[in-house]
Parts: structure tokens; sequence; C-alpha cells
């Protein structure tokens, strides 16, 4: 049985040209994941720490921006033909090819992981250990900030994506697994992308405290272009 990683290696190393060429704007045309992304740099340079790692960063476009903010930031993914193709592209930068669960990074060492709908392959039973994972990396006060695709249904979607299967997740149970993982989440934004696909996109900011917290209070912005499933 081919193991999901493989799988998913697989098949982005075989799209490489053409995932570059869609996002060669770099969200120009995805206002809610840019100002999620600024949000991110803006708090990560509030830390002080300004090593960021953006992980299952593809051609690295992402990559780049997060350092035009004013961060330290490398690129990390499992697909070699990704990692070539960004070192390509930007080779001022650092990129190399790792798994999510076992990130060549030393312990806390971290302002910031970016998880850019990188996280949306893993089957739920091990998403918990690749959370861990991020968990590991982030320094005291580091941020995380992850993105994917939401369903309002009461548990994970698995669907065909475009490149390999994935999933899509009540954002609620996320959240409860960044809490889990030791996070604490503070902002959510959920909106509509008007696809066909009927999922909804979720961004979600977490911080990992300083020291234990005895409660947390998450914000949340809701945008969607659906007039009944609009919340507050």
């Amino acid at each position: 049985m081919v193991e999901y990683r493989d799988e998913t290696r697989a098949a982005y190393d075989g799209v490489v040209e053409l995932y570059a060429s869609l996002f060669d704007d770099r969200l120009e045309t995805h206002p809610f994941s840019r100002t999620m992304i600024n949000a991110f740099a803006e708090l990560v340079r509030g830390t002080g720490n300004l090593r960021a790692a953006d992980v299952g960063c593809g051609p690295g476009h992402l990559t780049a921006m997060l350092h035009e903010l004013g961060l330290d930031a490398f690129g990390l993914d499992l697909s070699p033909g990704m990692v070539g193709h960004a070192r390509r592209a930007r080779p001022a930068l650092r990129f190399e090819e790792a798994r999510m669960e076992a990130l060549p990074v030393e312990d806390g060492s971290l302002g910031g992981v970016l998880a850019h709908y990188s996280m949306i392959h893993t089957p739920p039973a091990e998403l918990p250990a690749l959370l861990a994972e991020q968990v590991r990396v982030l320094a005291p006060g580091g941020l995380l900030l992850v993105s994917f695709f939401a369903t309002e249904g009461p548990e994970p979607v698995r669907f065909d994506h475009k490149v390999t299967p994935a999933y899509s997740w009540p954002v609620d149970d996320f959240v409860e697994l960044l809490a889990d993982a030791g996070l604490v989440p503070f902002a959510r934004l959920i909106h509509d992308p008007a696809s066909e696909r009927g999922f909804l996109d979720a961004h979600l900011l977490a911080r990992l405290p300083q020291e234990r917290l005895t409660g947390s209070m998450l914000a949340t912005v809701v945008v969607n272009s659906r007039p009944d499933a609009v919340r507050t």
C-alpha cells in the first residue's frame, strides 16, 4: 500500500511548473489570506524572534512574501521538485526537503510557523502528532498560522483535491486540536472562496504561551458571501 506521504510527494512533483504558475501572483487575488499573513508577520516581528518557517512551502512564493515582510524566513517541503523550483526561483532564500512531522529545526527556536494549506493532506488521526511537531520548534510566545479547508459538518471530510486527496475540517474541532497541542488560538477568519468545492477557507492564528495560562479568549472574524451562513 502506498503511504500517503509518498503519494503526496509524487503528486506535487508532477505539477511543479503548473502549481508555481498558479501562485505567481503571491496572493494578489486572495485578500483574506494576504491579510492573515500580514498579521502573522507583524505579530512574529513583535516577538523579537524573526526566524520563521514556511512549512509546506511549495514553490516558495510565501517564503518570499514573509521575507519581504521582515522575517528571516525559510521554506520546507516534502516535494523535492517543489524545493528545486524554489531554490532556482529564489536563490537568496533557504529551502530544504522535510516532512512536517519531522522538521529539521531545533527545539524552541522559531518565532513563527506558517502552514498555508499544507496540513490538508494529513489524515485526521495523524494531525495531532503533526501539530505537536510545529509546537516543538516554536519559541515561547511564537506564532502558528494554519490555513485549511473548512466544513460546516460535524467531522472532517475527505475529498478529491486537484493534486491528491485532502481533508476539510470543522473549525471548532481544529481549534481544539491546536489547544490540545499546547497552543492558545486567539483569532480566526473564515470565508467563502466562491468556489464549487463546497468548503469554506479557514485561517487560524495561535500562540505558544510564555507560561501556562489559566484561560484564553478567541477572537472570531467570519466573512461569508452566503447570507444564510453569516455568523457573528
